[in-house]
């Protein structure tokens, strides 16, 4: 006897099952594409509020009121030049009019970051334990910013930079809506150093000693 090996025949696939297949694999495909879609939206921050947090404000065509106080002839020439050497534009903030003495004042942005050059210069406490009022306690630490001295004094609503070491004193104001104020003020450093010259040594304040 012979074995005879015989081969099953392999079945025929149903066209109609496969072709319902084949829809179901077309479809599948942009159905998960959609939901990868969906879930990095969900997952994704929302950066909408910190946007509006750090756009800028629109500047108003008004005026930044200032005061102009009555200054010395000295004091006028120094800030004269101080003012006439300002900068247009700091970082991403534009000059603005001032209300007054716009030969010893100028502004920036909104709210507006302020220069007052011909201040009162600020007073050294005479020992630790001094309580006069207004003056800068010895332990202050004193910033000194591309070679100028600034003393910074925080505020309600704005931070007060003052220069230390000038023989005219400047001071920027910077309202607390921007965080680094001293870093702000020292946008202004170059300029001083061109402009308004050093006070002698012996009326230097400790802490400005400039290396």
């Amino acid at each position: 006897m012979v074995d005879v090996e015989t081969h099953e025949k392999t079945p025929k696939k149903d066209p109609v099952t496969r072709a319902a297949a084949l829809w179901a694999t077309v479809v599948a495909v942009p159905v998960a594409v959609i939901v990868g879609i969906v879930a990095f939206i969900a997952i994704k921050p929302d950066n909408s509020d910190k946007n509006d947090e750090v756009a800028a404000l629109p500047v108003p065509s008004t005026a930044v009121q200032v005061d102009a106080p009555q200054l010395g002839e000295r004091a006028t020439q120094v800030c004269l030049a101080v003012t006439s050497q300002l900068p247009v534009k700091i970082r991403e903030l534009s000059a603005r009019p001032v209300s007054a003495g716009p030969e010893q004042n100028a502004a920036y942005g909104e709210p507006p970051i302020t220069v007052a050059c011909g201040v009162p210069a600020p007073v050294m406490c005479e020992s630790l334990d001094d309580e006069t009022p207004g003056c800068v306690p010895l332990d202050t630490e004193l910033l000194i910013m591309n070679r100028v001295c600034w003393y910074a004094k925080p505020g309600a609503d704005a931070a007060t930079i003052t220069t230390m070491d000038r023989e005219v004193p400047v001071a920027v104001t910077v309202p607390n809506r921007y965080e680094n104020p001293a870093q702000w003020a020292n946008e202004f450093s170059d300029t001083i150093v061109k402009t308004v010259k050093s006070q002698p040594l012996d009326r230097m304040p400790s802490g400005c000693e400039i290396s």
